[in-house]
């Protein structure tokens, strides 16, 4: 099956987005990242909601400092899995200060004794967006598949969280693409729920 000529442009965006994001100098990166974590999340998040991370890799903007403020403030956090290639992301509880393990591609994961848990709240990485909510990420597909069968069985707020170097005019979606609810930026939140 050859690549659709989406898959072909969304490649070549990936690219350059990544090439930009890798541009940024480590200091700013970090800035960024506490940026967003200084200013006021922009939902209402109950103790004990669950807010689903992730783990950076590579230079994506690092959630830690966010997931920090959010556990402080009563939220419970987990974190995702890759289970296999075709298959939706599970999440399992985490805290900071538990240990992770190493998961497909080297990326720090919950250990498998860690109980699975269905996040209220997803925050989620890429590689670009556009201010309608629609992302690309790393081109397996893991993100789409799962936000689509959460929001299939319950309401969940997906939030993309980027470098505003990331940002793109238009990304060209398919069917299959789930658009995010929310972009967290070094300088702005982006509501795109009413795009």
């Amino acid at each position: 099956m050859s690549p659709s000529s989406t898959d072909i442009t969304k490649a070549e965006v990936r690219r350059a987005a990544l090439a930009r994001r890798d541009g940024l100098p480590a200091r700013e990166r970090a800035d960024a990242a506490h940026a967003v974590a200084s200013r006021p999340f922009p939902l209402a998040v109950a103790p004990g909601a669950i807010v689903a991370g992730y783990s950076p890799m590579r230079s994506e903007i690092n959630p830690w400092p966010l997931l920090r403020r959010l556990a402080d403030r009563g939220a419970r956090l987990a974190l995702p899995v890759v289970m296999g290639r075709g298959q939706s992301l599970v999440f399992r509880a985490w805290s900071f200060g538990e240990p992770l393990g190493s998961g497909v591609w080297g990326i720090r994961e919950p250990l498998a004794e860690s109980p699975e848990v269905g996040p209220d709240i997803l925050i989620v990485p890429l590689a670009a967006f556009d201010r309608s909510g629609h992302r690309i990420g790393y081109g397996a597909g893991y993100y789409d598949l799962t936000l689509a069968g959460l929001r299939g069985a319950r309401t969940i707020v997906a939030a993309g969280l980027a470098f505003s170097a990331q940002e793109i005019a238009a990304v060209q979606s398919t069917a299959r693409d789930e658009r995010l609810d929310l972009v967290l930026t070094e300088h702005e939140v982006i509501d795109c729920r009413g795009a």
